[in-house]
């Protein structure tokens, strides 16, 4: 990576380092990394200076972002010392509002709220008697608004914590007063896992998180799953679809409650134990949080909450999102920022995530939305009139806060622009992820899968889209998305081998050729981009074995129908099946990985991509890694380049019988580098590569390899 970004501050009131103390502080560090920028240093200070202004405003009118963040604390729904209840809601346009329920038999002039000078709406409830809440634990709330021209509407409260939906009544929710008593609160156990300097990510859906027909729970995810995940050799999860959203089939994208663990899965005790637990065994867990758009549901949503369409969101056409049938933030608005960055706090604080993955960031930076735009990656796209820069600040000030708050975070923005310092320290004038996904690879792969046939893949072209990352800025590099599992898309491996994969898998049948091609290929994709696509990985589940079908969940166009929404990981532990093969290099891949260091090592060298020979050979952390693409040539005494002199061994095999392949390498194979210079490297060495394989190969006498 790069000293500078690597030594300077995420957060704007910390300044800089010691290392960058030369490093001006309008926001234009970051030309230091990137020269180009400078046409469009104004830009620059432009949005570096309305972040600061930001943090001004909230520290003279709230006390402080870490104060300003905890808006759970104020709004909503909270339990006060002496049992009393205190209710908070933010409806500017409502003449009047009451809290109804279940506990007062919905009467709509039992509990009337009181309005503020800022359109805040205020109640405080007495106990019933000392320690008892007037309002029970689980019980059915709403707040009902009287609007300027008389009507009354009922609500879910903003910040309400847990609802839950009944299809056999209604698709809408009911939001309920979550306050179990102390003795069934989860209590933590273990602390946060250190930030790893690797991230392997294994993003995941508990819903589809079990084999049979159903939605698998929490409870479920903790016990099959994160033991699952921890052999596999990750050491993050991505967990979708947990921000509670209406629509099951919208895979947690159309958030209509955004403070509520979905009830899908259980409550919400059981996903503080499912994060606790991951916890122990050394696990991070991101959350697949979505503040790119909202849910426009009216009923259970916060669409038209108070009667208006620009309360928390732009009025007219600026806030509907013309793809997704959604509402658009209004980023610029004070209640809007302390509702998302309480948000951020609410997931960090009471479930102990470990960070976020940001969703639709392109949506968010541009007014277009990237709504038929093809980005060109000229600069002039990044710094135009097309950004919103609300936007832009309100994710400068989401990672100033978490950075501040918590060292330890990670955020990963799901940007596919590629905009210029999204991923640089907000001290040099960055954004301040601290990784982008490399959203261009999965696109890749399979564009290549569609068009080419082996022999006419260009392989200075895959290395060069592998590669093509902005320098100081870390990526996540993913062979394939979670997009590309679903109906009417396919996967890598069912590009690959298609039909074949419900009738050739059996280690009982003959290896067919396209199964022989489909594993081989699958295998060397997932290496050559975990190694040389950035510095994290990620995999969507079931996607590191082949799963063999596609993602579809019950909806009125299959009857309602779960056969697909599930994922089938029991056929990685049947002994007959091929699929098992996949699954063990996928476990020694991230083994390989984790002795090795690769992830964070500086990018690699790639001493050799052989056009005629489909040879791709690099260097990183140590390692000398070779590809052979052939779909017919195996190469002996195939000379390669080599920096470091030494003598080698293999670490990683992609054809031995574990991996499902034809052991036609030794294990025990020593390979002694002489001074003869090659392909720009000091040093060179023979090896014997079989078509269709990856060897590894580290230093010896060194350290062992991960199965020693």
């Amino acid at each position: 990576m790069n000293d500078i970004s690597d030594n300077s501050s995420n957060t704007l009131v910390n300044g800089g380092t010691v290392a960058n103390s030369g490093i001006p502080k309008d926001g234009t560090g970051v030309l230091s990394i990137d020269p180009w920028l400078e046409p469009f240093k104004d830009t620059l200070k432009r949005r570096y200076a309305k972040a600061q202004s930001w943090i001004d405003t909230i520290n003279k009118t709230e006390g402080g972002l870490e104060k300003f963040s905890k808006g759970t604390e104020v709004f909503g729904l909270n339990v006060n010392k002496d049992s009393s209840i205190t209710y908070r809601e933010w409806a500017p346009n409502a003449k009047q509002a009451s809290l109804i329920g279940e506990f007062n038999n919905w009467d709509r002039n039992a509990h009337r709220m009181k309005k503020n000078e800022y359109g805040v709406f205020e109640i405080t409830i007495p106990p019933t008697a000392p320690g008892q809440p007037a309002i029970p634990h689980h019980s059915k709330i709403k707040i009902t608004l009287e609007l300027p021209d008389g009507q009354w509407v009922d609500r879910l409260p903003a910040w309400i914590k847990y609802v839950t939906q009944d299809l056999s009544v209604s698709p809408a929710y009911e939001a309920r007063f979550w306050n179990p008593p102390q003795a069934e609160k989860y209590t933590f156990k273990h602390k946060r896992p250190s930030k790893p300097e690797s991230l392997r990510i294994y993003e995941a859906h508990v819903g589809i998180s079990s084999p049979e027909c159903k939605v698998a729970t929490y409870k479920e995810f903790t016990k099959n799953m994160l033991p699952r995940i921890k052999n596999l050799g990750y050491n993050a999860i991505q967990l979708m679809a947990i921000m509670e959203h209406a629509y099951y089939a919208s895979f947690g994208y159309q958030v209509n409650s955004f403070f509520a663990a979905s009830s899908r899965y259980g409550p919400p005790e059981d996903l503080k134990e499912l994060v606790d637990t991951a916890h122990a065994m050394g696990i991070a867990v991101l959350l697949d949080v979505v503040h790119s758009h909202a849910s426009k549901n009216v009923l259970d949503g916060l669409n038209e909450f108070d009667g208006t369409d620009h309360q928390y969101f732009h009025g007219g056409g600026r806030g509907k999102h013309d793809l997704w049938d959604s509402r658009l933030f209004n980023y610029g608005h004070h209640e809007v920022m302390r509702f998302l960055l309480s948000n951020l706090r609410f997931w960090m604080d009471e479930y102990s995530f470990d960070g976020f993955r940001f969703d639709g960031v392109t949506s968010m930076l541009y007014h277009h939305h990237g709504i038929g735009t093809g980005f060109s990656g000229g600069y002039h796209e990044y710094f135009g009139p097309d950004v919103d820069e609300e936007a832009v600040v309100y994710l400068m000030l989401a990672n100033e806060m978490l950075h501040a708050l918590y060292p330890d975070v990670i955020t990963v923005a799901e940007d596919v622009s590629g905009m210029p310092a999204l991923c640089l320290p907000l001290s040099l004038g960055g954004v301040g992820f601290d990784y982008r996904l490399a959203m261009a690879i999965p696109d890749m792969w399979i564009k290549i899968l569609k068009e080419k046939k082996d022999e006419d893949w260009d392989i200075g072209a895959i290395t060069w889209t592998l590669t093509n990352r902005r320098h100081g800025e870390k990526t996540i590099a993913y062979a394939e998305s979670h997009d590309q599992a679903l109906v009417g898309d396919k996967t890598l491996m069912m590009h690959l081998c298609d039909a074949e994969l419900y009738t050739n898998m059996s280690v009982l049948t003959p290896l067919t050729p396209v199964i022989d091609r489909g594993m081989a290929l699958h295998k060397m994709i997932r290496l050559l981009t975990h190694a040389l696509g950035g510095e994290g990985y990620l995999n969507f589940e079931g996607n590191e074995f082949g799963h063999p079908e596609w993602l579809d969940f019950p909806r009125e166009g299959n009857q309602n129908s779960f056969w697909y929404a599930r994922r089938q990981l029991n056929l990685t532990e049947d002994g007959l099946l091929r699929y098992q093969f996949l699954n063990n290099f996928d476990r020694s891949m991230n083994l390989c990985e984790n002795k090795y260091g690769w992830l964070h090592a500086p990018q690699a060298y790639i001493s050799l991509k052989h056009e005629g020979d489909k040879v791709i050979v690099f260097e990183r952390a140590g390692l000398v890694f070779v590809f052979n693409f052939h779909h017919t040539n195996s190469f002996t005494d195939y000379r390669i380049g080599i920096e470091q002199a030494g003598t080698y061994r293999i670490v990683l095999d992609s054809d031995t019988k574990e991996h499902g392949g034809f052991n036609r390498l030794d294990p025990n194979t020593r390979f002694f580098t002489s001074d003869l210079p090659w392909n720009n490297r000091k040093n060179s060495t023979h090896v014997y590569i079989p078509s269709r394989t990856v060897i590894v190969c580290f230093p010896f006498p060194g350290m062992l390899a991960p199965d020693d």
